[in-house]
């Protein structure tokens, strides 16, 4: 197939019109989305939501809660979003405890002053790294930065060079270069981005086994021009 290139913004309306208008899955307040997070193990949206509908129906989020409740009783809540729900029980505490000790039991309150303070803030949370801190930035509304899926990273790669390259770190940062270089700096702009890539790397351009034959962009992607 010989691929014709257009920009980023013409890609997201191909994939808006196939999939529609997308909406956030996960918690977009900093401390729940935290929680949520841990909530399910390997991280899906799926296996994150169950856990979370049972960690809230039978226990609570709140920091005070999360810190009184026996690790047992977290554990068994979390159970039903996957696999170590016992280390998932201790990451959720050591997030309640931060939360309490060094922020005075209001996270939001800390996620002001210079991005890049606010992002170290968020990466001392276990198992935030820059991805995460970059989907907290946006959904928050704390600034417009151009988050990409931290499992989805191969969707730009793939649409723009033909591929994953060897290094997760080097992907990651020329996805933001397109959102940056061709989407406006606006919150809702750069959320949409995020979710129809997303949704696009979830549903058809999967890890592996991607579902070329109905990609909504096929003529448009370096990685199946070059099979």
């Amino acid at each position: 197939m010989t691929q014709v290139r257009v920009g980023m913004a013409v890609l997201l309306d191909r994939l808006e019109a196939h999939y529609g208008p997308q909406q956030p899955s996960f918690p977009v307040d900093p401390y729940e989305f935290l929680v949520w997070w841990h909530c399910g193990y390997p991280q899906s949206d799926a296996r994150c939501e169950k856990g979370w509908e049972k960690l809230t129906r039978e226990v609570g989020i709140d920091p005070d809660t999360l810190l009184r409740t026996p690790p047992a009783r977290l554990a068994s809540a979390l159970k039903a979003g996957g696999m170590v729900p016992e280390l998932r029980a201790q990451r959720l505490k050591e997030i309640a405890r931060l939360i309490q000790n060094e922020f005075g039991g209001d996270l939001c309150s800390a996620l002001t002053g210079p991005l890049a303070q606010v992002r170290r803030t968020l990466k001392r949370f276990p198992g935030i790294a820059d991805p995460g801190a970059d989907r907290i930035l946006l959904f928050a509304g704390i600034a417009p930065v151009a988050a990409i899926p931290s499992n989805c990273v191969h969707v730009p790669a793939r649409i723009r060079h033909g591929g994953e390259s060897k290094n997760y770190s080097t992907d990651y940062r020329r996805a933001q270069h397109a959102i940056e270089e061709e989407i406006s700096e606006k919150l809702d702009a750069r959320a949409r981005a995020y979710l129809l890539l997303k949704r696009h790397g979830q549903q058809t351009c999967k890890r592996t086994k991607p579902k070329c034959d109905v990609c909504p962009v096929a003529s448009h992607c370096a990685f199946l021009a070059a099979g």
